[in-house]
This record gives C-alpha cells, structure tokens and sequence, in this order.
C-alpha cells in the first residue's frame, strides 16, 4: 500500500466512524476496520485478540491485544475523557491508561505491551511503556488521514524497525569506540592532532569498508573480511595496499597486482584519497576487526542519519570526553523538516496520485520526481550530517514510490539508471573537521542503501561504485563564513538545521565575537544566546528570495527579553513564522544525560499562503499568527521595565548576605549554636529562600547587622561567624565583594519590609498550575531566590495568584529547563492589571482569602503537596477557581470561553494600549 492509497483509506475510515462509538457494541469493528483497511492487515481476526481474561481480585478483559506488535488497547465510548478517573468494579478510580496497566502487570513478562493505547473512538492516547512516565501521543481520529504514520506501530514495520536501527546503529558506535581506543593506544604520540586525524581518516575508511562488505558493495559478502584474515601477519600492510588499491581506477592499476587485491572496485570521492598514517595493528586488534566489527555484527542495516552522529562523537575527543555518544532522534528531525517541506510533497504527490486519466498522472509523475531532483537544501551547522542524510532518506523514499508507479514493476534490464534526486542537492557547513568527513560517509551510505531499494523496485542492479556524487560539506566557522559561497542563494530551497546551544552567559571569547560580528548596531545583543546567531544568518540570506528556513533552539529564543532583543528586529525585516513547535525536551543519548528543553521555529520572508501551524505536544493547530513568544497573538514585543506598568506595588528580590554560608543554619543548628551562646538567640530570624518556602521549612540566619558593636564583641561564637564571612569576602575575585568586607555584618543586597508583604518564589515547577505565593511577617528574613512585593494586599495576592496573572507568566517568563522563572523586569512590571469596581475589588479579596483559609486546613503538608496537581485539596482548588472567576470578571473576560491563549492575546493587547 502506497503512503497515497493509505491516506486515503485513512481519510475514508475517519468518515466512516466519525460521530461513532459505543464501547460494547462497536469496539471489534471499528479496531478490525482499521487493521484491515487502512493498516493492510489481510486478517485482522487472527492479529488482534478481544477480550482476553485477566485475573485481578476478580475477572477482568482486556479490550484488545495485539500479540506481534504488544499492544494492549483499553476502549471507551465515544465522548469518555480518556484522562478521567473511572470508579473500578473494586471500588478504585483509575484512569483507561491506570486501568490498562493494572492489565499489564498481571500478564507474564514476556507478553507485557510495549504500547498502550487508550481510545475514544475520536481520540487515540499512546503510550510508550519504553518511557512509562513520560506524556501520550494524541492522535486524532480527524487528523488520521495525515498522520495515519503515527500509529504505524500497531503493525510493526514503523517504530519497530527504527527501533532497530537505533540499537544496531549505538552498537556500531560502541564497536567503533573499542577500536578507536584500541587503536590509538598504537600511535606513538596519541596526544598530537595529526596523529587524531590520521586515526579518525583510518577509522572512517575501516567503517566504510565494513558496511561496503555487507551491503554487497564490494562484490561477495566478507569480502573485506576474507582479505584481510589472508594477510594478518601483516595486517598494516595489507590495509595501506588495499586503500591505495580503493582509490585507484582499474586502468591505472599494477598490471601484475595480486588477484585478491584486483577484485577490489574503485571508489573514487576522495575517501581514500589522502595519504593516511597507519600504526601497527597487534593481534588484538586484527582479531578485533575480524571477529567483533565484521563476522559478528552486520552493518548493512545500520541508519546512515543515527550512525552518523554517533560515529562522529565516537571520533570527537571532546564529545567523548564530555560522555560519549548522542544523537538527534530521527523522530525530532522530521518534527523540523516535515512541516517545513516533506508534509507538502506528501500531499502533493497524494494529489498525483487520485489522477484518474493516466496519461496525465504519468506526466505529472514524472514532472514531480524532477522537482524532487530540483530541490536543494543547507545545514549551516550540520554536524555528522543527520538533517541532511534523513532529508536524502525521505526524499529517496518518495522518489521510489514515483519510480514504482511510472515503471508498473516491470523489468527493465534496458533501463537508465532511473535515479534523479542525488547528494550532490545538500550542502553544510560544519566547523569539526572529524564531523564533516562522517556527514559525507553517512550521505554516502544513504544512497547505497537507497539504491539497493530502488534496484527492488525497478528489479535491474544499479552500480553505486565508483562513487559519482559528493555532498558539498564545507568545513568551517558558519558565522564568519559567507553561505553564499558554499550555495548561492537563488538556488537554494531550505536552511534547517540544530545549530549549538550555548547560554549568553556560557559563551567563550570567540563565541562573544561571533556573537558582536553577527548583531554589529543591534540593541542588547549581548543577551542573546548563540543560536540567536544562525536566525540572523538565516534571514539575511532569505532576503529577496523563495527560501524558508527551520531551526531547533533552546527555548530561552520564544522567552523573556529575548524575544524583543530578537524577533523585533526580525519581524521589521519582513521574517514571519510559518509553523512552530512550543517547548519540549529534546534528549540525548549521552551517558551524561543533558535534558535540553526545545524549539523548533519555521519562518521565512518570503509570502507563504499555507495555514500557519502551532505545535504544542506534536498536535498542530492551525492558527492566524505566531508571535515571538510561539503565542497565536500580535507581534507585540515585552520589553524590560524597572517599574511596573500600573500603579501597584513594587517587587524585589530578598537578601544577598554573600557570608559563605556563615550566617546560615538549620533548626538543630541554630539550637546547638544557642546552646553555646545564649545570647545570640535573640538574633536569629527565620530565613526563607524558594525551597523553604514551597516545604513550609524556614532555615534560621543569624542576622547582626543591626547587633550594637558592644553586644557583638560579647558573643565569641557570633564573632568566629563575622570573621570567617570577612575572610570569605576578602578572598573573592571581585572588587566589590572584596569592599564588602568591611561590614561583615550586612548583607550585599538587604530587602526587609517593615509591614506583612508577599513572597513570591523566582522558580517554581512547571507541573503547577499556579505558583505558590503567600503572606509573610517582618519578623522574617527572604533569600534572593525569591521576589518580595511589600505594602501589598489581598486583592494584589487574588490577582497575582490568578489563572489570568499565570498565563501571562507562563506566556512571556524565561525557564530555568521547564520551569517557570518569574522576573522583575519582564513577568511583574509589564503585566496589565484589571480596573476593577468597587465590588469587584472586594470580590478578589474575598476569594483571595479563602485561598489562604483553604491552606490553613493542612497545617502538616507543605505547599508543594498543597499544589501538586494531583494531591492539591478540593477546598482549596475550589477556592482558586472562585477566585480565578472573580478575577476574569474584573478584566471582563467571558469565564466561559476565554482560553488561555484568547487570555494573554487580550493581556497583550492591554499592554500595548498601555505602552503607547
């Protein structure tokens, strides 16, 4: 079934369900129509089971199970919240997911599900029990038609096979480390850098060798092998000969050379080309490269897109020093190039396809694979190439399906080569040298393992060797380097790419000049973070043409100041967002795990016509506009403000005693010291930072700078506490810290309100749906880790603790990871407050305080118990809500049908009018 007959059958399923779905009566059906008719199962009967017996405290039935692919499917009827709890037979409330598991633990090990699916008939919940805490996919019924690929795994050839090549492309990496280690233990300086080139050249070759030998590049299976199990007296010598050998045309050969060697092709492409040092191979490492890397493992089914980069970080000294191997996921390169191109082919060629009249759907075949051809694409920070070679992989895969039809499958033995799209169509620009050499091996792989495919459907050998193509991967300094000169831009279709995440503040110094090269004259540039860099690039070259560009980033680019600093500037040019991914976290497979939480933005200048599309958990909803905050709103710009927009009180951080912890102590601390000294009791105040204030858990500081000098010099063990916070000035770096051991006493940043005020803590989970704030005392003491509003109230404490005050944090606050990090100047200052009534007033402080007399019930729990959104009290989510009404009515929003996206708009708005 082509990927068009399929989208069909999908689009035809979704009509024919849609509006269905009774759970008893129709749950069968409506899977068996489904593996049939759109999955291609011939009979579905046999590969899915209903109803099976599950022994818990009673009889139970699984819904559905498919044995091959272990999927476990829990159905509902149509209109069931797949997230709702449901009162159990035994009494429990579990979810359809809670209620799938419980299932799953009592089948035998071997038959547990990988997947489990929870399902409505509208809507398709995914689970991946390879990541049991992580969130679902969302498929929607409506939306199978285009995604029918998202539930490929229930007949496994999708994610199984990915799945596969993962694990076989890491173990090709782990293969390629012994040796790279094994080898390099040979060379007598492994410290000198052309000693790592020459061993990065040689194990490149020695790769390309192994897959070549498997792939049937080389002629017979072994090949590789079998040569060198002949010569392993002297293994050395026999790989320099052969590599000489590879690199020279038949014609120009040793007429007398050893059969062995002559049956060798030639490969051409500069791979062999240069003059390489090989160091003495011991019998280990002969026996290593037999045995382990060629009899043992098999690399013709390695993925060129996830070997590529894993080989690359096999090869980089500092990635290996820094944990070793990581990867792009194949999945998060499609969520950057299948919005940006791949979607639209695929429709396009969908539309091809539904051609009735032959003749036409030939020729308009036949016009789209020249367009395929015609397309060019650049990765302007391209690494070991997987952008581009998952691009060629897609690109290759589309191309055959068009070959497939234009040819009927008959056999042309007559035939020219029917292959137009080629490597020659992607260009990158790499500043690691090791990573350009394995960007272009992984290219070619790619098309060796692409053509083996097309040689399947047109059924006639294609020769690979000697190469004739050659990705144009150019190694240097993206930023200094004009791109122009790597592809000129009237030919280029597509930048895309995951250009280097490094924090404005973890820059080093050649960074920071690329950083000022790049923003020469921009406002605040030197807030920028580094990826801003490629953006820039990017719609400089985009000016005046077709191109439409694609790049992940850190989150921090669609967040705080630095969405002024950088998209006003952008939008003036006339660059507008086609399509974005909102943050999600983008992982590694590093052994040190770097959680980095993502974007992936599209934009362009040139007119785009498309629905502009705004990805929140991978389900894209088409919207007007996207603003710089990834928000469907106006591009309207907050920008930094030390006063707040309205008249309410100001915010500021706590104390910053800067006493090397001197002046700190826990509870049992503070009581042993006092037990020692009485006298210092009376100093000592409660100290709240964001933890102990979110744990209801007040360390105690020991606060003397305001203790008269006479009392002071009477307390010893006080006195020890001042010395030692002097000393730990006198030996910091900086000037001012230094200067701040002349009083020792106070602190470098003193924040402490003589009346009740607020805190507020400048970090708070992103699990929450609202951030915990409260009341404090002025016999109390706050840490700089969070914000203190004095002289405030509890219609400022309503308003701020409201669903309209979070969502504008979460729309315009930066993130510490996913967390939310509340700011002065961003988040407080620029927030639009209501013009409230009298009445209305009064409503918020009424709702404010049952807030805190729906706390004050569970004196024992802490408040991060308190907002856990699974354990927070009725009462006091119920209080909240009220007070979120009260406050939605102060501003005039409709309760009803104000969403949170419609909410900021409005806040925006507001600010706007504000600011003019």
């Amino acid at each position: 079934m082509t990927d068009a007959q399929r989208r069909t059958a999908a689009k035809e399923f979704a009509a024919q369900w849609a509006g269905k779905g009774y759970e008893k009566g129709q749950s069968q059906p409506f899977w068996l129509s489904l593996l049939r008719d759109v999955y291609g199962v011939e009979h579905p009967e046999t590969f899915i089971t209903f109803e099976d017996q599950v022994a818990l405290d009673h009889t139970s039935f699984i819904d559905g199970f498919i044995p091959a692919t272990h999927v476990l499917i829990e159905q509902k009827s149509l209109g069931k919240d797949l997230n709702k709890p449901i009162r159990q037979s035994d009494g429990t409330l579990l979810s359809p997911f809670q209620q799938a598991k419980r299932y799953s633990a009592e089948l035998p090990y071997s038959q547990r599900p990988r997947w489990i699916v929870t399902c409505n008939f509208s809507q398709f919940y995914v689970y991946d029990m390879e990541r049991p805490t992580g969130e679902p996919e969302i498929i929607e019924l409506k939306d199978l038609e285009r995604e029918h690929y998202r539930l490929q795994f229930l007949v496994d050839t999708g994610d199984t096979n990915i799945h596969k090549e993962m694990e076989v492309s890491l173990e090709a990496g782990r293969i390629v480390g012994v040796l790279y280690d094994a080898l390099l233990a040979q060379y007598k300086d492994p410290e000198c850098e052309d000693t790592l080139k020459h061993l990065n050249a040689l194990c490149v070759r020695l790769v390309f060798c192994l897959y070549a030998e498997d792939a049937g590049i080389f002629g017979p299976r072994n090949m590789f092998h079998n040569y060198l199990q002949h010569h392993t007296a002297d293994a050395r010598r026999a790989l320099m000969d052969l590599f000489e050998v590879l690199n020279t045309k038949p014609e120009d050969r040793d007429p007398y050379l050893d059969e062995d060697l002559e049956a060798f092709p030639y490969v051409n492409g500069g791979l062999f080309a240069e003059k390489s040092v090989i160091p003495r191979l011991d019998e280990t490492i002969v026996d290593l490269i037999l045995h382990k890397a060629s009899e043992d493992f098999d690399w013709s089914v390695i993925s060129p897109t996830i070997f590529g980069a894993v080989f690359e970080s096999t090869l980089n000294p500092d990635t290996r020093r820094k944990g070793g191997m990581h990867y792009t996921s194949i999945e998060n390169i499609h969520k950057v190039i299948d919005p940006l191109f791949l979607d639209s082919l695929r429709d396009e060629l969908a539309q091809i396809f539904e051609v009735t009249v032959e003749k036409t759907r030939m020729a308009k075949l036949k016009a789209f694979q020249a367009k395929l051809a015609g397309l060019t694409f650049l990765d302007p920070a391209c690494g070991s190439g997987n952008f581009l070679t998952e691009t060629y992989l897609s690109l290759r895969r589309m191309e055959n399906e068009v070959i497939a039809a234009l040819h009927h499958d008959q056999i042309t033995l007559d035939m020219d080569n029917p292959i137009q799209v080629s490597i020659n169509q992607f260009y990158g620009i790499e500043i690691n040298d090791f990573a350009v050499t394995v960007a272009r091996t992984a290219l070619w792989i790619a098309e060796s393992q692409m053509m083996k495919e097309t040689e399947d459907v047109v059924h006639m050998s294609l020769d690979f060797l000697p190469l004739k193509t050659n990705a144009s991967i150019v190694e240097g300094n993206a930023l200094r380097l004009d791109w122009e000169s790597v592809v000129p831009k009237d030919k280029l279709d597509y930048i895309m790419g995951n250009p280097p995440f490094v924090g404005a503040r973890l820059m080093d110094a050649a960074q920071k000049d690329d950083l000022n090269l790049i923003f020469q004259g921009w406002k605040n540039a030197g807030n920028l973070d580094y990826v801003c860099c490629w953006y820039k690039k990017a719609a400089d070259l985009m000016a005046g043409t077709e191109i439409r560009s694609a790049l992940v980033s850190t989150n921090s680019v669609s967040q705080g100041e630095t969405v002024a600093n950088l998209w006003k500037p952008l939008f003036e040019a006339g660059v507008h967002i086609d399509f974005a991914h909102r943050t999600f976290r983008w992982d590694s497979e590093a052994k040190i795990k770097a959680h980095v939480h993502c974007v992936i933005i599209g934009f362009s200048i040139a007119p785009n016509d498309k629905p502009k599309l705004l990805f929140s958990s991978d389900r894209p909803q088409k919207v007007q506009n996207i603003n710089g905050y990834l928000l469907d709103a106006e591009n309207i710009f907050v920008e930094s403000r030390s006063k707040p927009l309205c008249d309410v009180p100001e915010i500021g951080i706590g104390n910053k005693p800067i006493d090397g912890g001197n002046y700190l102590f826990t509870q049992e601390e503070m009581l042993d010291f006092v037990k020692k000294e009485p006298a210092a009791e009376k100093w000592f105040k409660p100290w709240y930072g964001s933890q102990e204030f979110i744990n209801r858990c007040p360390r105690q500081c020991l606060w003397l700078g305001e203790c008269p000098p006479n009392e002071l010099r009477k307390m010893p063990e006080s006195m020890k506490r001042v010395e030692a916070v002097r000393e730990f000035r006198l030996a910091s770096k900086s000037a001012g810290t230094r200067k701040l051991a002349d009083t020792p006493t106070r602190f470098h940043v003193e924040n402490m309100p003589n009346s009740t005020f607020i805190l507020l803590p400048k970090v708070s989970s992103e699990h929450r749906r609202y951030i915990p704030m409260g009341f404090m005392t002025p016999d109390v003491l706050c840490s700089d880790l969070v914000f203190i509003i004095p002289d405030s109230t509890l219609y400022h404490f309503g308003v701020l603790t409201s669903n309209v005050h979070m969502a504008w944090m979460r729309a315009v606050c930066g993130r510490l990871e996913m967390r939310y990090r509340y700011s002065k100047d961003i988040v407080y200052n620029n927030f639009a407050w209501p013009t409230p009534t009298e009445a209305q007033k009064a409503k918020i402080e009424q709702t404010a305080q049952a807030i805190l007399d729906a706390r004050a019930l569970y004196p024992d729990c802490s408040l991060a118990d308190l907002y856990d959104e699974v354990t927070m009290p009725p009462e006091l989510r119920k209080a909240h809500q009220q007070n979120d009404r009260a406050v939605m009515q102060a501003y005039g929003f409709d309760v009803k049908t104000t969403t949170e996206s419609s909410c900021v708009a409005e806040l925006m708005k507001m600010y706007q009018k504000l600011t003019q």
